[in-house]
């Protein structure tokens, strides 16, 4: 579980990592972001594009189209192996997939069969477009098979990932093929060999979050303030529990409460369980940042 790097730092890794980087238009602030939380993030996805043409594929991946809203990935990688960023935060390039493939990436084992699409990975991916028809006889240059190696080793790296947190869309969700014309499996073996040395100027792994420790019950009393109050009601925002009119705020309300029962119920508590006063189970869950 980590925080999703900021653009600077993302373009820091890939540049370490020896690739050429395109920052193409406004990448830095286009992203899904009003549609859903972005992060934490896991893992690396790789695609391809099923389109030819480096500056329309680059294009499309901004914009994307009537039916799926741009950013369709963070990265595109042309056939040259130039990386054009796109798009920076929560992009359209996962959609629903397997959450037993989630927990294997997190724990970084072997994957299981991609059965089920339950899970939102567009919150928890990294996503890059690789240049290419994906009908098995658009070739795969090594300039480019290579760049992919590059980039999904440059955000291993900067989380300190290994190269199981590397997959291929059609590891993810039950019937896609991409990426079509090589294996992940032989992808993630030239990361792994890739990862075993660190490029002069790679930034420094970041470090894991830190979250609020629970206070106990008796803080959550009518008036207290604290920035704490404020992170808890952004992150119960974040997770679509959030009843507030205005705010979140430092003082504890009536509507933190509310928002906070909202959370509990959605865990699964009910009656009592979900009377809006935090407990430690579900504090810990919440992972309200530290502040």
């Amino acid at each position: 579980m980590a925080t999703p790097l900021s653009a600077d730092r993302l373009l820091q890794a890939l540049r370490a990592e020896g690739l050429r980087v395109v920052e193409h238009r406004s990448w830095r602030t286009n992203s899904r972001n009003h549609k859903g939380p972005w992060g934490p993030v896991e893992g690396v996805m790789i695609h391809h594009t099923v389109t030819s043409g480096t500056a329309s594929s680059v294009e499309l991946c901004y914009n994307g189209h009537s039916s799926l809203p741009g950013p369709l990935c963070h990265g595109v990688i042309a056939k040259d192996g130039t990386v054009y960023l796109v798009g920076n935060g929560r992009a359209n390039h996962a959609g629903l997939g397997d959450d037993d493939v989630l927990r294997a990436v997190v724990d970084e084992r072997a994957l299981p069969a991609d059965d089920e699409a339950n899970t939102d990975g567009n919150r928890h991916y990294y996503g890059f477009e690789a240049v290419n028809l994906g009908d098995g006889k658009d070739p795969w240059p090594e300039a480019q098979l290579e760049a992919i190696e590059k980039a999904s080793a440059a955000i291993c790296r900067a989380h300190g990932w290994s190269q199981r947190s590397v997959i291929g869309h059609l590891e993810w969700q039950p019937g896609k093929v991409d990426p079509r014309g090589f294996t992940m499996d032989a992808m993630r073996d030239r990361i792994r060999q890739r990862l075993g040395g660190t490029p002069a100027g790679a930034p420094a792994p970041a470090a894991p979050p830190r979250y609020e420790p629970f206070p106990g019950a008796a803080f959550f009393a009518a008036g207290r303030r604290s920035a704490v109050v404020t992170a808890m009601g952004k992150r119960l925002v974040a997770e679509g529990c959030g009843r507030y009119q205005v705010g979140p705020g430092p003082s504890w309300s009536e509507a933190d409460r509310r928002s906070y029962a909202a959370w509990q119920r959605k865990l699964g508590y009910s009656g009592s369980d979900a009377d809006g006063i935090p407990g430690k189970t579900s504090w810990d869950k919440l992972k309200v940042p530290n502040v």
